[in-house]
């Protein structure tokens, strides 16, 4: 692969210039905008195609020498060099508003190849022009630029590749099933070839209309997985981050493929999200405390921790139930309800002498869970009254989950999270993912605070809808989506 710079008052000048001299068949590197105003980009090209290149130029110059010598007039030399400069600022114009001509031809012909191999008909006639459509979600774009110039011809040749078809599937019976394979191998591998090249086709002029942020380009291949990070909810600070880092390590070839950009982003948010794995040590006592805003669905998510450890895991653990949130109407009743279908013990206390006494009472139990009153973070009082159970027994530790709704934004997520640090968070649990089709908020809120995340829960339904936190499944989401079971 070769490399080479261009520039220009703007990336479509630039790109055009490259284009002019390089032909068709380069990769462009990176683009970026330089002090003096002007724009740079870099592009890659293999020999093969670069040796192609410079035989065009060489014609195209010996052509332009041969113009030269017949005119020697000052005059018409500098309408010649008029002429060159109108035309690549044409071509630049063209790049910005339709899809290149050439690269439009080039899928045709593809199509037709393809369509030959499967031995289908395609409206598709062969190596000349038609007009370029514009892509839409609605549309296909291949199948849309297909455009029959003449109808009765193309009647007449469908009827006849109706009869060779027809006289060309008994000897496709006698193939074996060994060459059919290879052609539709061969043919799926073309189709997700355009496919990608669409995708890129749409994306070439990202970086116009893309974002521009201090020395930091989004260049076109990337503009499908920012757009869907962006919408997720992620931070500014983070995404752009993530997106330079991705830049700086992204071996060149990978850029070439969408599936494989998207691969390589997903493993790198991946590694920066922190999970915590489930403790089911038998030797220790585990003692957790959900703490968190109100509504949030701290109660119904301990009903189902609950069931999780009692009755769903491989060994019934012993599970005791504690209950600080005597404010809400409702809200006892609700556990007890719980408590009586597992056959588990429930102790409903109002103050921290009460509180160590039934810690006492429970010591038997592998799993003590405490469900609190919830808390807006900006009611100091009650927060302060939470702390002071959290530090009643100083023998005795509690592991003190933050409960947050996957619904906050991430700057309210944050606000909430500092406010409720005083108690000693140890880790995250997340709720409502099904109520959401935005994740960026939370994987932000684990990145920024490095605090890691225990669990999800994805649904109303107890016991069943709560995920044990892993990155895989937060970056899945972030990225495709929830999909539950």
């Amino acid at each position: 692969m070769k490399l080479f710079t261009y520039t220009g008052e703007s990336s479509a000048l630039a790109l055009a210039e490259a284009k002019q001299e390089l032909g068709d068949e380069f990769s462009i590197i990176s683009q970026k905008k330089l002090s003096d105003g002007m724009y740079e980009i870099s592009v890659a090209i293999s020999e093969e195609d670069l040796k192609e290149a410079k035989a065009k130029a060489e014609q195209e110059k010996q052509k332009n020498e041969t113009l030269t010598a017949k005119s020697n007039n000052i005059a018409d030399r500098l309408e010649l060099i008029a002429q060159k400069e109108l035309e690549k600022k044409r071509m630049a114009q063209n790049l910005q508003n339709t899809l290149p001509e050439d690269v439009s031809l080039q899928l045709s012909d593809a199509v037709r190849q393809i369509s030959q191999i499967a031995g289908v008909s395609t409206k598709i006639p062969p190596k000349s022009s038609y007009p370029i459509p514009q892509i839409t979600k609605e549309s296909n774009p291949i199948q849309d630029s297909i455009k029959p110039q003449d109808s009765t011809k193309l009647k007449e040749e469908s009827q006849t590749k109706a009869k060779d078809k027809e006289s060309q599937s008994e000897t496709k019976k006698k193939d074996s099933p060994s060459s059919e394979n290879n052609d539709l191998r061969l043919i799926r591998g073309e189709i997700d070839r355009l496919n990608d090249k669409l995708k890129l086709i749409q994306n070439m002029f990202w970086e116009e209309r893309g974002p521009k942020r201090d020395g930091l380009i989004i260049p076109h291949e990337f503009a499908e997985i920012y757009r869907i990070t962006k919408a997720s909810g992620m931070a500014k600070e983070h995404l752009e981050k993530i997106m330079q880092l991705t830049l700086e390590l992204m071996p060149i070839k990978m850029r070439e493929n969408s599936v494989l950009i998207k691969r390589y982003f997903r493993e790198v948010l991946r590694k920066m999200v922190y999970a915590r794995a489930e403790n089911l040590s038998s030797n220790s006592k585990n003692i957790m405390m959900l703490v968190g805003p109100t509504g949030v669905g701290k109660t119904t998510t301990l009903a189902k921790l609950a069931a999780r450890y009692s009755r769903l895991l491989n060994k019934n653990y012993k599970v005791g139930i504690i209950t600080l949130d005597t404010y809400r109407i409702g809200a006892v009743d609700q556990l007890m309800f719980y408590a009586k279908k597992m056959k588990l013990s429930i102790d409903t206390v109002v103050d921290t002498e009460e509180f160590v006494n039934a810690l006492d009472s429970l010591k038997y139990c592998d799993y003590i869970l405490i469900d609190t009153v919830g808390s807006s973070q900006h009611d100091r009082a009650k927060l302060e009254s939470l702390k002071s159970f959290v530090n009643a027994d100083p023998n005795t530790k509690i592991d003190v989950s933050l409960v947050m709704s996957a619904t906050t934004k991430y700057e309210d997520l944050k606000d909430i999270y500092h406010t409720f640090s005083t108690l000693g968070i140890d880790t995250l649990l997340f709720t409502k993912l099904d109520e959401t089709h935005s994740y960026g908020n939370i994987f932000s809120l684990i990145y920024d605070t490095k605090k890691p995340v225990s669990y999800f829960s994805v649904g109303q339904e107890v016991p069943n809808d709560l995920n044990v936190a892993t990155s895989d499944f937060l970056i899945d989401c972030l990225l495709d989506g929830l999909i539950k079971g």
